[in-house]
């Protein structure tokens, strides 16, 4: 299939970087160490915040470096490639050709997002079980319905790169609108700070944004927080927020 050529020529094209990649992971990995010990510390004053214990922060921790370049929180990938070619009016050539631009990117971002799954995302993830014994999926279950969130979180990540990519119709150059975007990502993602932690209507207001679904419901899934109706209503959440921002970018094409 053509999006299946288009992913895998994207995974390619990512692993020739290979020096980028293994410095990437050392970063990850510094980072996982430090925050780690952040959050002990804050956990041995409150050793149930937001309703997770020691281990489920510094698990909390590796999850989000490993997250990190997989969903592409800061942006990148292939979406910056279309900003490229809108302010190029390359782009032109894409509206010709006989397949959606957005199929064609999401394919793209798809094959990036697996790169870097298999390596900034697998690495840490081992350097954090290795050294703070983070804790694993408890059943397949958990394992699949993790899976299934992650590529979720991931479609709507680039959605909304996707979203901000298309600003360069009317701005020409989309960096302005990029950083913003990713400010809101850094901070409403659970990157920076668990969502669970959120005081109050910040924590609902939160938890309800699109950006839950890049790091803070993977995770929580990952950690088994969700079960049952509550493990669908939160892979709900995500499919709903794919959704909308897909036809988002549908209509902002048109």
């Amino acid at each position: 299939m053509l999006h299946v050529a288009v992913a895998t020529r994207a995974f390619r094209r990512y692993s020739t970087y290979r020096a980028a990649t293994l410095a990437g992971i050392f970063t990850n990995s510094v980072f996982g160490v430090i925050y780690s010990f952040a959050y002990l510390a804050l956990w041995s004053a409150n050793p149930t915040a937001g309703g997770y214990d020691a281990q489920d922060a510094v698990t909390y921790v590796w999850l989000g470096q490993a997250l990190l370049m997989t969903i592409a929180l800061w942006g990148g990938g292939a979406t910056d490639d279309l900003a490229e070619r809108i302010r190029t009016g390359d782009v032109a050539i894409d509206l010709y050709r006989p397949v959606g631009i957005v199929g064609w990117y999401l394919a793209s971002d798809l094959g990036r997002a697996a790169y870097h799954l298999l390596t900034r995302g697998v690495g840490p993830t081992l350097i954090g079980f290795l050294v703070f014994d983070i804790s694993l999926p408890s059943s397949p279950l958990t394992a699949l319905a993790f899976a299934v969130s992650l590529v979720l979180a991931v479609v709507v990540s680039f959605a909304i790169r996707f979203l901000v990519a298309s600003s360069a119709f009317w701005l020409l150059d989309q960096s302005g609108v990029k950083v913003m975007s990713g400010a809101f990502a850094i901070f409403f993602s659970g990157m920076m700070l668990p969502l669970v932690l959120f005081p109050g209507w910040l924590g609902t207001l939160a938890r309800a944004l699109p950006w839950a679904s890049y790091v803070q419901v993977p995770a929580d899934v990952w950690l088994g927080k969700h079960t049952g109706v509550d493990l669908l209503a939160a892979l709900g959440f995500q499919v709903m927020w794919a959704v909308l921002l897909l036809v988002a970018c549908q209509g902002v094409l048109r």
